[in-house]
């Protein structure tokens, strides 16, 4: 049978594959660029290209998150139990203190951010903080504090850029053609050969960004699923993280101030809505929570 330490391990594996494919389709794009256009300096800008915007965005992805989320910074005196709670596990976990946040929204629900364990975030909604126990709520920042542990930090950033960049390429190869100068290209080549890559050019173009899109959701789902894990490993008591999420998917409704750019960062889905059907499944967040529960309690 399946235990939270196998599920854990699991997840980590299909989460740096599915990194590694997201790395592979930047490469194959400006490999293919670089052919087409007979300029190999275009596979050395992409991958150079890449690694410096996910630098800049992950040395400052705290602070676009918290501007994003609307939070406040949160006080011992104000949310005592959040404080103490962010505390008491940070310290069983071995992380430095993160700071705490607050965003005042009556949808349950929280999230994580910050470029490492030294310079990490916990957020709550007002909402979660009106529902849960103190059980519940140390099942839900268990989970907080395990994608911190759990560097997902990085890795949802690094996934985010690249597929973001996938588009932009994907985006002016598009543009080129319709303004002609993909079809001049094409006219200085020998017969159906440059018709042919064109035509690849133009499929690859239009499935890329849709495959990184795939992929980064998928990655996104194996860190919620490998965050419950942990998390559930660090208080002992699963049934506290099953509770909270029981009780926050039955609350409906969307968080009124939210960013599709973060919505992979909250412990469910910000919009409120959890779709069942198994094709509607590949574009969420965030796996379907009935799922989620029945891992964490063992019954998947």
């Amino acid at each position: 049978m399946a235990s939270l330490y196998t599920e854990a391990s699991k997840n980590v594996t299909k989460t740096w594959l599915l990194m590694a494919g997201v790395f592979l389709l930047v490469i194959a794009l400006g490999w293919f660029f670089s052919i087409y256009f007979q300029n190999p300096n275009i596979l050395v800008f992409f991958a150079l290209f890449a690694v410096i915007l996910q630098i800049v965005s992950y040395w400052y992805s705290d602070t676009v998150v918290i501007k994003l989320s609307g939070a406040k910074l949160a006080t011992r005196e104000q949310y005592f139990d959040l404080y103490t709670v962010v505390e008491n596990l940070s310290i069983t976990a071995g992380l430095p203190m993160p700071k705490v946040y607050v965003v005042e929204d009556s949808a349950p629900n929280a999230f994580a951010t910050g470029r490492d364990k030294n310079h990490a975030v916990v957020c709550a909604t007002s909402g979660l903080l009106a529902i849960l126990d103190r059980s519940e709520l140390e099942g839900v920042i268990a989970h907080e504090l395990s994608h911190i542990g759990n560097r997902d930090m990085l890795v949802s950033t690094v996934v985010v850029v690249l597929v973001g960049f996938i588009s932009i390429i994907a985006d002016v190869f598009m543009r080129n053609l319709w303004w002609g100068g993909m079809s001049r290209r094409s006219d200085d080549r020998e017969g159906n050969a440059g018709s042919i890559l064109m035509i690849v050019g133009i499929v690859f173009a239009i499935l890329a960004p849709i495959i990184g899109t795939l992929m980064q959701l998928a990655i996104s789902r194996k860190r919620e699923y490998l965050a419950d894990a942990s998390g559930a490993l660090l208080t002992r008591y699963p049934e506290g993280l099953a509770s909270a999420l029981e009780k926050i998917g039955n609350y409906a409704q969307p968080l009124r101030h939210q960013s599709s750019a973060i919505a992979h960062l909250y412990i469910a889905d910000p919009t409120g809505g959890q779709k069942t059907p198994w094709i509607s499944k590949l574009f969420m967040t965030h796996p379907p929570i009935a799922d989620r529960i029945k891992a964490l309690l063992g019954k998947g």
